[in-house]
């Protein structure tokens, strides 16, 4: 079984989903002759040829706009958005159109379509590079918002949503990109979308993340495992739809939840979490819930360390609710 990077699952995923259906199709900027500016899409283009694998003008608006009109006449296109910070000015198209086809055409419609971007930072990518801003998107019916933390997952649920019926946003964590390997299957296999995976086992508390904060996560797993503090790691893998009932079953049995985001904290999807737990599992609880996430403040450049969550933070979260 190859061992392969974040990109080369995602890449490998791609490959298999074109050559197994002629209707999928890649668009976005640079992802053709130059494979993309991470190089996921590379050697695409050599194999499908530019009718499937598309340069398309720096116009996010009309990337995705043209996504929509090739969904809604039979293709399954991929658009990317090279960074997700750059994914507002088609943000109109996305909430207003995309994600309603299916409900304003009273399910006559569908628009499959794969919105693939980068997110997130780590990378010192700057303000305009490293922001997360998955929470605009979980607010939307009608879209699915998936968020992989490592290769095999990546390659499994984004062929999922490529053979999903309805709107997928597929962020990929950047600075996980080339971070780390994974044994990834050779071949088609699929990781159904909505699904939760407990990444670690454990009894005292649940550490709840998604995204390249589980790295995080399950670093500061191990390192209160070893002050005797039995922490449960679990990898939503999507945030709409999450996976509700796996979240309830490992708060009700640990009593106690860290949630861990790098977007701010304020109105971030961690809140939605909080909520659900504290509407639906109080009576398990033996202590507060805690978050720890980004700041309420444009993303630092050069203070990018102290802005994103790290593993002490996250450490200090979990001792204080294991010993409240």
């Amino acid at each position: 079984m190859p061992s392969l990077t974040l990109v080369q699952a995602i890449n490998d995923a791609l490959r298999a989903e074109m050559r197994r259906d002629k209707n999928v199709v890649i668009l976005g900027e640079d992802v053709g002759k130059v494979g993309g500016v991470f190089r996921v899409t590379d050697g695409l283009y050599e194999e499908f040829g530019a009718d499937r694998v598309m340069d398309t003008p720096l116009a996010e608006a009309g990337i995705i706009g043209a996504a929509i009109g090739m969904a809604l006449y039979g293709l399954k296109p991929v658009p990317e958005i090279q960074f997700l910070d750059f994914i507002y000015p088609a943000y109109d198209q996305i909430v207003s159109e995309l994600a309603k086809f299916r409900y304003r055409s009273g399910g006559q419609y569908s628009c499959p379509l794969v919105i693939r971007s980068p997110y997130g930072g780590g990378i010192k990518g700057g303000g305009y590079h490293s922001q997360s801003s998955e929470a605009y998107f979980a607010h939307t019916p009608g879209l699915k918002v998936v968020i992989p933390s490592g290769p095999y997952d990546a390659k499994g649920l984004l062929i999922s949503a490529i053979r999903d019926d309805d709107p997928v946003l597929f962020l990929e964590p950047k600075r996980v990109y080339r971070a780390f390997r994974e044994e990834v299957p050779e071949g088609e296999y699929v990781i159904p979308i909505g699904k939760a995976k407990i990444s670690v086992p454990g009894d005292d508390l649940t550490l709840i993340g998604y995204g390249a904060m589980m790295q995080e996560c399950l670093a500061a797993q191990k390192e209160a495992a070893a002050k005797g503090i039995s922490v449960e790691v679990l990898d939503l893998r999507s945030i709409l739809p999450f996976d509700k009932e796996a979240l309830l079953n490992s708060v009700s049995k640990t009593g106690r939840a860290v949630i861990v985001h790098e977007a701010p904290k304020t109105s971030g999807f961690g809140a939605e979490i909080s909520a659900t737990i504290a509407e639906e599992a109080v009576e398990y609880l033996r202590a507060p819930i805690v978050r720890v996430a980004g700041f309420d403040t444009p993303f630092p450049y050069t203070l990018e360390g102290e802005y994103m969550p790290s593993v002490a933070r996250i450490l200090e979260a979990i001792e204080r609710v294991a010993s409240f």
